[in-house]
């Protein structure tokens, strides 16, 4: 049996998997972030640590056996979040989330300080990264940064918890900006230009190798017969792409999380940030990839649902399956900003096309459409060569109705796949395999099997199109109510 471990913004996941790859149990545990001010994002890193015990407390009291049965551990979480540590180890503010956008001033400031970081990272300096949130520390915490000794991304702060080994590996490195992405190591150009050292980093590491145990307290609480292997790990879109199969170049798939990805395994390194299109590298050894990131995808329907304060299954149910075409209504999902392709983290959402007739129906419809349409930006960031058919991930797989719109709002073909809700968890605990069996990963990383697929439908695909073309022209006036 192995364990996967996600430490998401939502919730943190564990997942124990078989022997063929299969999820026999799961269990989850949710997280609260804190706004204290716009633009911020702030979670404190020791609820993560409590969620992820009280998660595998739980498969431990229901699939006892399996769970000693334990061979290895993966972790995947969010990306970019910044943990402070002080010389003793010790917390010393919350921290600082993916969606924060509250130094945007210092990527502009990075960007003048070191021309070559495009160059270098493959990416352009943007407020989620962890880079401008430690510049942002330095310049108005300077007690806090003058006291830091270690920054940890979440994933591998709940890591060190649980083993004692401060590790990264490359997918979440490649996010922080400090990544030389094509030589996978540590840059010194880049760290200097936030006033900071190797020696405030952790060890770099691959996502299947093992890189520590888990500690004997923790492996005795839950009746393991030894302490597993913990594997490198990685960051929430790899571990996802791992837990699809999405390992050769080409592979392709659409995550509807709390955060949204159109994703693209590559075979080298690949920077586009003239289109705000991240280049990383995978969790696996000799392996890259792209993505254009949105900011609020299945959140727009969470924040819809909580405006309405109706349960998300309650209003999807209404549209059904399928609808005949676009809502008379457009949303923007920018809620928390938007990454690709505008890479602005102050613009705000907003809804056009309302009337005297319009009712909760064309609203919902209308932000499941905006979220297609965020991703059909995306699609066209990534230009020629990007995939034409996409496994679709997320809470937000769970919709066919989502499906559909997809396919059409895209015009590509997609299939609802097997636990596509799981899919970082599981990609998890595929990398604690690898690492405690040494098994290929074209053994251990297999496609999942497909449920149902959507072509796009001619005639709804060409509506969508005109549509979409009248949702871009949006972005302006969006950009202007923000300021």
């Amino acid at each position: 049996m192995f364990l996967g471990i996600d430490i998401g913004t939502s919730s943190v996941k564990a997942v124990l998997t078989d022997a063929d790859g299969a999820v026999a149990a799961s269990a989850s545990r949710p997280c609260t972030v804190s706004r204290p001010h716009p633009l911020w994002s702030e979670q404190e890193p020791e609820d993560w640590v409590a969620a992820a015990v009280a998660a595998v407390d739980e498969l431990a009291e229901r699939q006892p056996a399996a769970l000693a049965a334990v061979l290895g551990i993966g972790f995947s979480g969010q990306m970019h979040g910044a943990v402070l540590l002080g010389a003793d180890n010790r917390v010393l503010r919350p921290a600082i989330l993916w969606n924060d956008g509250r130094s945007h001033r210092q990527c502009a400031t990075l960007e003048e300080r070191l021309p070559t970081l495009r160059t270098i990272s493959g990416n352009i300096a943007m407020p989620g990264f962890t880079a401008p949130k430690l510049l942002w520390v330095a310049e108005e915490e300077p007690d806090i940064f003058a006291a830091l000794a270690k920054v940890l991304l979440p994933k591998a702060y709940v890591r060190w918890r649980f083993t004692g080994a401060m590790v990264e590996e490359m997918s979440d490195a490649s996010g922080t900006l400090w990544l030389d992405v094509a030589r996978r190591d540590w840059s010194d150009d880049l760290l200097a230009a936030t006033r900071m050292t190797r020696a405030h980093m952790p060890d770099l590491a691959e996502g299947s190798d093992a890189v520590a145990r888990l500690s004997p307290d923790l492996a005795r609480r839950w009746g393991m017969r030894e302490p597993p292997v913990v594997a490198g790990g990685a960051g929430d879109c790899a571990a996802s792409a791992v837990g699809l199969g999405a390992i050769a170049p080409g592979d392709g798939f659409l995550s509807l999380g709390t955060s949204g990805v159109l994703w693209r395994t590559t075979d080298r390194f690949l920077p586009n940030p003239a289109m705000a299109v991240h280049a990383f590298c995978h969790a696996l050894p000799g392996v890259w990839h792209q993505m254009g990131v949105m900011l609020s995808s299945a959140a727009s329907l969470a924040w819809a649902a909580s405006i309405f304060g109706t349960p998300e299954a309650e209003l999807l149910a209404p549209l059904g399956d399928a609808v005949d075409g676009p809502s008379p209504v457009a949303f923007l999902p920018y809620l928390s900003g938007e990454r690709t392709p505008h890479n602005d983290a102050t613009v705000r959402g907003l809804f056009a096309g309302l009337s005297a007739e319009t009712g909760r129906d064309a609203l919902i419809q209308a932000v499941l459409e905006g979220v297609a349409f965020a991703a059909r930006d995306n699609l066209v960031a990534l230009g020629a060569g990007a995939p034409t058919a996409f496994d679709l991930a997320g809470g937000g797989s769970r919709s066919r109705l989502w499906a559909r719109i997809c396919a059409d709002a895209l015009g590509v073909t997609i299939h609802r796949i097997e636990d596509g809700e799981v899919g970082a968890a599981l990609g998890a605990a595929h990398l604690g395999r690898m690492a405690a069996t040494g098994e290929p990963a074209a053994t251990v990383c297999r496609k999942p099997r497909r449920l149902e697929t959507f072509t796009p439908d001619p005639a709804r695909a060409d509506a969508y199109s005109q549509a979409w073309l009248r949702w871009r022209r949006l972005y302006p006036l969006a950009k202007e109510f923000a300021s």
